[in-house]
């Protein structure tokens, strides 16, 4: 049997790949972005990945998340992310958190333990306790701005938060985050204005995939140094 990294390995390098193979990273909300981050994440060679949510699989879901299908409808979504992942690579040491993070159980994450940390979270609240905390421990951390409303996947791109514009989740975050002292930090957002403005927000497959496969690639590239070449 062939090793499943060999094409990696011949675009990557040797070293690169056992890089990846020991780095640790969390990630937080594993829906329509998130999910698509752990996938890439393992496809990639990660070796040990913590994904964290509380939700179940919806029907809803199923028009862009790729852990949703009618058969895992009302499952757990971890369980079945972790199902999957360990499909990819059996020998990934994949962790299932179910819960929601919140500041009230924000003490039973040690950030400190893992070499990237995720934001793939929708609220506010959460987003900016996930970014202090990683920052508290010095963690690289990357944050998904919004991904809803969104129909042109070309538009997402990465940025400083304070260079964002026209995401209205990111404008709430550049000044929640300038209020706490935070002086940088790494997204995905789209300059693409939003399409469709209701209480729900609408989305489409290939919008959140885009965005969680282009925050995967970061965190990759990121853990090897050496893949980056701007």
């Amino acid at each position: 049997m062939s090793n499943q990294f060999e094409r990696t390995e011949l675009l990557i390098g040797e070293e690169a790949v056992k890089k990846l193979n020991e780095s640790n990273v969390l990630i937080f909300g594993v829906g329509g972005v998130g999910g698509y981050v752990a996938e890439a994440l393992v496809r990639s060679g990660v070796g040990n990945i913590t994904i964290v949510d509380k939700d179940t699989v919806s029907v809803s879901n199923i028009n862009r998340q790729i852990i949703a299908l009618h058969s895992t409808v009302g499952r757990d979504k971890v369980d079945v992310l972790k199902e999957r992942m360990l499909d990819i690579n059996p020998k990934a040491k994949i962790e299932a958190k179910k819960c929601f993070f919140l500041p009230e159980n924000a003490h039973e994450f040690d950030f400190s333990k893992y070499d990237y940390v995720v934001d793939a979270v929708d609220t506010v609240t959460a987003k900016i306790q996930i970014i202090m905390q990683a920052k508290d421990a010095e963690v690289p951390v990357i944050s998904a701005m919004g991904a809803g409303n969104k129909v042109c996947p070309e538009m997402f791109q990465v940025a400083d938060i304070y260079k964002t514009e026209m995401c209205p989740l990111a404008k709430v975050m550049r000044r929640e985050l300038k209020k706490r002292g935070v002086k940088k930090l790494k997204v995905v957002y789209s300059k693409e204005e939003p399409v469709y403005k209701g209480d729900i927000p609408g989305s489409i497959a290939f919008s959140p995939s885009v965005a969680g496969l282009i925050i995967a690639s970061e965190v990759v590239k990121d853990l090897c140094k050496t893949l980056r070449n701007n």
